[in-house]
């Protein structure tokens, strides 16, 4: 198995690996894989899949009337288990009442990506998928394969987060309640402009060759890390050296930056793919909002607890409370940390605390 399906969290390299050393972190419960495939699914930009591959975990029992399914999708390059954060008889999510279905986005290296997809979409003729591209084909899964017609709730981090807020738009009454964590509804140009810095030192590497490479870009994935390294965290996560409280004692800024470097090993192409896809993220280019964000935000129908970091450096605190403004019904809760944009997952245990503790009782509230 690959190394980055064992990463509890994100491919955002060091968050992971403070996941995997924090036992808290790690409960019993673990997801069961399934596949689903969708024949010939269309793409929102013009391309047509022969067949659309999207893996799945379940967790729990879907209840007799159907209702207490819970969806967790999927942030940049994570598998099923990225929400282990939220899970267990202690957190927000209990799965011996709730039924949990966890999704892979296209481009994660597993679902159907640049990586696995025959040509003629092999590596970097695999087309832009974008997020309305991944809900509309877990609605899909949802509706046809486990016959959900409603959920009890929506959480989504990160990438996550914009599916959440997607679903809204999309799918105004499919859930009842949305949590979205470090995330926005629309990825504005700053964000693009970061995107593309890294996507640009990863295609640097003259080994790349357009994509078509023999062999992977290793100095083309060792800068795409040091970029993503220097926007993951805050600065005063920097300065205060954070890091030493979720590592081995001793580690030293250098292990710190060389884990950034070397800990990037996914396919480079997958790695490009989901960063479109992120790129592309805006609810008001669903169709009927005619580019108007302000104005899809608007037509959200259910309470949405938005919980963006304070010192997020992706999604800035500034663009969710620009955002909230428009929600009808929104519950704007900043998570009061230092740890960037992982704050969002619970990247340390007071972070961990804070969104169980809120996203247990926003839940609850809608029982």
């Amino acid at each position: 198995m690959r190394r980055l399906v064992v990463l509890l969290f994100v491919s955002q390299v060091l968050l992971a690996q403070n996941a995997a050393n924090n036992p808290a972190n790690n409960p019993a419960e673990s997801p069961e894989r399934h596949e689903f495939v969708i024949p010939n699914f269309h793409s929102e930009l013009g391309a047509t899949l022969p067949e659309a591959h999207i893996v799945y975990g379940t967790y729990g029992h879907l209840n007799a009337a159907r209702d207490n399914a819970v969806l967790l999708p999927s942030h940049y390059m994570a598998n099923l288990g990225g929400y282990q954060w939220l899970i267990g008889q202690d957190r927000a999510l209990d799965v011996s009442k709730l039924f949990l279905v966890t999704t892979e986005l296209f481009g994660n290296g597993r679902s159907s990506s640049p990586s696995n997809t025959p040509e003629p979409y092999h590596g970097p003729r695999f087309p832009i998928m974008t997020i309305r591209d991944n809900v509309d084909a877990v609605h899909r899964l949802l509706t046809e394969e486990l016959k959900i017609a409603h959920l009890r709730a929506i959480i989504g981090f990160s990438m996550g987060a914009q599916q959440a807020f997607q679903w809204a738009v999309s799918y105004p009454e499919f859930a009842s309640r949305i949590v979205a964590t470090s995330g926005t509804a629309k990825t504005y140009p700053h964000g693009v402009v970061r995107l593309e810095g890294q996507i640009a030192a990863l295609t640097a590497d003259a080994a790349f060759q357009g994509g078509d490479y023999a062999s992977p870009p290793k100095k083309g994935l060792e800068a795409f890390g040091m970029v993503w390294a220097a926007w993951l965290y805050s600065q005063e996560w920097w300065r205060r050296e954070l890091w030493r409280e979720t590592r081995r004692p001793g580690t030293t800024f250098e292990q710190v930056m060389n884990g950034f470097r070397t800990s990037f090993s996914a396919d480079a192409n997958d790695y490009i793919l989901q960063a479109r896809t992120w790129q592309k993220h805006d609810v008001g280019a669903t169709p009927g909002f005619d580019g108007n964000v302000e104005r899809a935000l608007r037509s959200i129908k259910v309470p949405f607890l938005y919980m963006p970091s304070e010192t997020d450096l992706y999604f800035p605190i500034g663009d969710a409370r620009y955002e909230a403004a428009f929600i009808p019904g929104v519950a704007l809760m900043p998570i009061p940390s230092l740890w960037g944009h992982t704050a969002g997952a619970a990247s340390n245990p007071a972070d961990g605390k804070f969104l169980n503790q809120n996203i247990a009782r926003f839940l609850a509230a809608g029982r």
